[in-house]
């Protein structure tokens, strides 16, 4: 075998890889992009029940035919509180079935005669263009998915060029003979194999995929096969737990869940390994007429029996796992409270993004939750800094007064940082392929950040104004007292509107939020005629007037920042329903 040769094959090889990575991330996010609202909203519904979230992990996983992206989000919403750690692991557990449809597609489209050669690919992209020249988001969604499968038949047909021509070279099927001569710890070597390959790879639909065009051409026997398959269930973990680094301890235990159970469903397989391997040649030489065991130089040989039996063995690993398995959830549960010990996390005086990592999701518009669970927690920072304003006022000693002041400053400091880090990731989320609603949410959610950060400064203002008054020892009665008290409730109130509101766009309560906002400017219109008049009459100096009219007129600005954000959530809504 000339160096030149084999430089051809692993270029060809890996070009056909990219070919079919390409196809299954464009598949994947059409797919996405029809049903990602639906998906996260079903998501976020599971509760306590088992089998709903087993099918609900189905189901999605099957949708959208990637369940890195659905563990990936799982991690995110158990993080983000949207989702029980019990619910996740049911999710996780269906998405392992959903995946099992990759492998069908492959071997009933594209291996062998069947699969058409380049034919039916060039078909469906002729079907695809229909559907992306039109003007709606949804029917370029399904013309993208359409021009993904046929790409991905297209990347199948790629990688068996290269595979068919290494009966050429007796030295790589010698060194795979060899690795296979060692019995159950050839099984084992290969799971370890089949495991790191798609750790590197970070796509089991590719080592799928390359398993399965090995088996067709005899390459490797039905075992090794199976064991690579075993360990690409293993593998494929990683990318949850990749996205679990920078996530809290709840979306960790989520991630090691995901590891968990494959990796006890290896376990249990290998302790069945021969009375199953013999159920799926009976099953695979009772619907080809071939076993999957017969040797490729008998004249029955039936090259599609093995990935038949590959694609059986697949469904029936996550199936008979999820089976078995979900009747020990609870113990699962406990394993993985062990694996990652709760630490305090309530340092809320820290900055640290919460919801966005570094692990981008494959379709633009799925980041958007992130971004809107990252908004959440944005503007509960700015509740908690508004909680500290009253501390101002009633601090006993200058030490107390400089410590809240201290506070203050420092979240006004982690309010800029935050507005800077989510409108980054927007903007990279908004350049990205996206549809014109996700486009507009995005603008929508910028808007919201920019208010959220001029509350967090229009609150520092005030507590500046505070620190003020105290150092030039201007003093208010208890009826001016009262006054900015009532005005600092009125914010209260509108202030945990929007954050209610923030919590679930669909079914934002906007008439609320303008009561609220018309209540804070009437109490300030009526402020300032009191302040007026009193000013008039002598009533207080300069210096009391001077602080006082700030102080309400700061509040009612921050009204008006509050009203803003629910009025760009209301701007979302409303393009999503048109």
């Amino acid at each position: 075998m000339s160096t030149i040769s084999i430089l051809l094959i692993i270029i060809n090889l890996a070009g056909a890889l990219a070919v079919f990575l390409f196809a299954m991330k464009l598949m994947s996010e059409g797919l996405q992009k029809i049903a990602g609202s639906k998906m996260r909203a079903v998501l976020k519904k599971i509760t306590g029940n088992p089998l709903r979230g087993i099918l609900t992990g189905t189901v999605v996983t099957a949708a959208i035919q990637s369940s890195s992206a659905t563990t990936v989000m799982v991690v995110s919403f158990v993080n983000a509180g949207l989702l029980s750690l019990a619910g996740a692991v049911a999710v996780i557990m269906g998405a392992n079935i959903g995946t099992t449809v990759t492998a069908w597609i492959i071997t009933l489209f594209g291996l062998g005669e069947g699969s058409g050669g380049f034919s039916l690919p060039m078909l469906l992209a002729a079907i695809s263009l229909f559907f992306i020249f039109s003007k709606r988001d949804q029917m370029k969604s399904i013309g993208q998915t359409v021009i993904g499968l046929a790409l991905l038949l297209v990347g199948m047909e790629l990688l068996q060029e290269p595979m068919a021509n290494l009966d050429q070279y007796p030295g790589f099927l010698n060194a795979l003979g060899t690795l296979s001569d060692y019995g159950f710890w050839s099984i084992l070597l290969f799971v370890a194999i089949g495991a790191l390959l798609t750790c590197l790879v970070q796509a089991s639909a590719a080592m799928m995929a390359i398993t399965l065009v090995m088996c067709y051409n005899g390459w490797i026997g039905f075992d090794v096969a199976v064991a690579l398959v075993m360990g690409q269930n293993i593998g494929t973990t990683i990318t949850a737990n990749l996205a679990a680094l920078v996530a809290n301890s709840a979306g960790k235990k989520a991630a090691r869940a995901h590891l968990v159970f494959n990796v006890v469903g290896v376990i249990i397989t290998l302790i069945v390994f021969s009375p199953l391997m013999k159920l799926i040649a009976g099953l695979t030489a009772s619907m080809t007429g071939c076993s999957p065991y017969t040797d490729v130089a008998d004249p029955s040989y039936n090259p599609e029996s093995v990935p038949l039996a590959i694609s059986l063995f697949h469904t029936i690993f996550n199936v008979g796992n999820t089976i078995i398995l979900a009747f020990f959830i609870p113990q699962i549960l406990k394993l993985v409270n062990w694996m990652v010990k709760t630490k305090d996390e309530d340092n809320e005086d820290e900055f640290r993004l919460t919801y966005i990592t570094g692990n981008w999701l494959s379709t633009a518009e799925l980041n958007l939750q992130s971004a809107k669970s990252e908004i959440e927690e944005f503007s509960k920072r700015v509740l908690r800094m508004y909680t500290f304003l009253p501390g101002l006022r009633t601090a006993k000693n200058d030490e107390e007064f400089d410590t809240i002041m201290q506070r203050i400053t420092k979240y006004e400091g982690i309010t800029d940082r935050m507005e800077m880090e989510i409108s980054k990731f927007l903007t990279k989320v908004g350049s990205g392929d996206i549809s014109e609603h996700g486009s507009e949410r995005v603008s929508s959610m910028l808007r919201i950040i920019d208010n959220l950060e001029s509350i967090g400064d229009t609150i520092y203002q005030i507590a500046m104004t505070r620190q003020s008054k105290r150092e030039d020892a201007v003093h208010f009665d208890a009826g001016l007292n009262a006054n900015l008290e009532e005005m600092r409730d009125l914010v209260q109130k509108a202030l945990n509107i929007m954050d209610t509101n923030l919590k679930d766009y669909d079914h934002m309560d906007l008439d609320a939020a303008y009561a609220a906002e018309h209540a804070i400017n009437t109490e300030r219109d009526r402020l300032r005629t009191q302040h007026l008049d009193a000013l008039k009459l002598g009533v207080y100096d300069y210096a009391i007037g001077n602080a006082y009219s700030s102080l309400y007129a700061l509040y009612e600005k921050l009204g008006d920042y509050v009203i803003n954000v629910s009025e760009a959530i209301d701007n979302s809504r409303k393009h999503h329903d048109d």
